[in-house]
C-alpha cells in the first residue's frame, strides 16, 4: 500500500477549485476504486491520537486505525494498490476539507457533536475523552477557577473554545483567552510563559507533556472540565463509506485489536523520543466499545 503526503499548498489550490458538489454523484469507495487512491486528514501534534514524526511521516493511535480500515476497504474493493495520501489538517479547516473532497477521511482529534454533524459524519467513537488544565508544575494552579485574571491558552477551532467561555459565564471567573493556531503551538504558550495554562482534551496535553523537553516541569491539574466522544470524521450523505469504515473498527472493537492499539500509543514508550503517555484506557471508552455508536457530545452531557 503506497503511501504519499499531499502538501498543504497543494491542499489549499484543490480547495479552491473543489466543491462538495463535485463529489455529490460519486461516493468515496467509488472514488477510491477509480482513482485507486485516498486521502487521509491527519493532525501534527495532536498527542498520541495524531502526530508528525517529521520527513512527511505520521503515526498515531487514529492513524494506525484507520489505516487498518483503509486496508480493510482496499480488500473489500478487491484493488492491488491503495495510495494513502496525508494531508495536515488543522482545527479550523478540517471540515471544510472534508467537505469540498480534499480529504476523504480525517483521523485525528475531532469531537462528535450535534452542531458538526450537520456538516459532516462521524465513525463509531474510539475514545472518550476528558478536557482538563495542563499548567506549570509550580504554578500553584489546582482548577480553573484559581485562573482569574490569568493567560488561559486553547487552540483555535476546537470544542474547548466554548467550553471555556462557558465555564467563564457560569463561574464569573474572568481570564484572558490567548490562541494557538494548533496544540503544538498552544502548548508552546505555556511552556514559554506566555499563558499559565493549557485547556485541551486530555490526551493531547499528556502527549505534548511527555514529548516537552522537561515534561516534569508540567502537569494535568483539577476537575474534569467535559466529557466528550472522539471520532474518526467523514463527508456527510456517504452511507456506504461511513458502513465501511464502521464495520472496520468495529471488527477492531470486537477482536481486541483496539485494545492493543491503546497500550501501543498510550502505555508504551512512542517514537520520536520514545516517552510514555501513560493514559490508562477509560471506563468511559471501554462502554464505547463494548456499545459501538455515534452519539454526539451533547448525549453525554445528559448523564
Amino acid at each position: 500500500m503506497k503511501k504519499t503526503l499531499l502538501m498543504p499548498l497543494a491542499i489549499s489550490i484543490i480547495g479552491l477549485f473543489s466543491t462538495p458538489a463535485a463529489f455529490a454523484q460519486q461516493s468515496t469507495l467509488d472514488k477510491m476504486k477509480s482513482s485507486g487512491a485516498v486521502t487521509m486528514g491527519v493532525r501534527e501534534s495532536s498527542g498520541a491520537l495524531s502526530y508528525t514524526l517529521g520527513d512527511s511521516k505520521f503515526a498515531g493511535f487514529h492513524v494506525e486505525i484507520c489505516n487498518t480500515v483503509l486496508r480493510d476497504i482496499q480488500k473489500q474493493l478487491n484493488l492491488k494498490t491503495l495510495d494513502i495520501k496525508y494531508s495536515p489538517v488543522t482545527s479550523q479547516n478540517r471540515i471544510p476539507l472534508l467537505q469540498n473532497g480534499t480529504v476523504d477521511i480525517e483521523c485525528g482529534s475531532t469531537t462528535n457533536n450535534a452542531t458538526r454533524q450537520k456538516d459532516v459524519a462521524f465513525a463509531v467513537t474510539t475514545y472518550v475523552e476528558e478536557i482538563r488544565i495542563a499548567v506549570k508544575a509550580n504554578s500553584g494552579i489546582t482548577s480553573l477557577n484559581q485562573l482569574n485574571g490569568k493567560k488561559v491558552a486553547t487552540t483555535t477551532g476546537t470544542t474547548s473554545v466554548q467550553l471555556l467561555r462557558k465555564h467563564e459565564r457560569a463561574t464569573g471567573v474572568n481570564f484572558e483567552e490567548v490562541f494557538g493556531k494548533d496544540h503544538a503551538d498552544s502548548f508552546l504558550l505555556l511552556e514559554s510563559g506566555r499563558a499559565d495554562a493549557f485547556v485541551m482534551d486530555g490526551s493531547i496535553l499528556a502527549g505534548n507533556i511527555a514529548n516537552a523537553k522537561n515534561p516534569a516541569d508540567f502537569r494535568i491539574v483539577g476537575e474534569v472540565i467535559a466529557v466528550e466522544p472522539i471520532a474518526i470524521m467523514m463527508r456527510k450523505d456517504d452511507p456506504t463509506f461511513k458502513k465501511a469504515v464502521d464495520d472496520s473498527i468495529i471488527k477492531m472493537m470486537k477482536d481486541g485489536t483496539l485494545t492493543k492499539l491503546w497500550d501501543k500509543w498510550f502505555m508504551q514508550p512512542i517514537p520520536p523520543k520514545n516517552a510514555r503517555v501513560g493514559l490508562a484506557l477509560s471506563d468511559s471508552t471501554k462502554q464505547a466499545w463494548s456499545s459501538p455508536n455515534d452519539r454526539p457530545a451533547e448525549d453525554y452531557q445528559k448523564k
